[in-house]
């Protein structure tokens, strides 16, 4: 089961993590492509890195 909390705080992390990329590649001057694309692929890779990892999953109460 997914905790909510921490997938909040996990995508809230990863946003302000991929605005900062994107602060980075407009003050590089990238182009149009790599300024759309890298965030938004940072963004779905960290969340699936993420996931996979365990780290949204609910402690057990055993």
């Amino acid at each position: 089961m997914v905790s909510k909390p921490r997938l909040a705080l996990g995508m809230l992390v990863l946003a302000a993590l991929a605005a900062g990329l994107l602060a980075l590649l407009i003050s590089l001057d990238v182009g149009a492509f790599w300024a759309k694309t890298l965030p938004l692929a940072f963004l779905a890779g960290g969340a699936a890195v993420a996931q996979s990892l365990g780290l949204f999953n609910k402690p057990s109460k055993d």
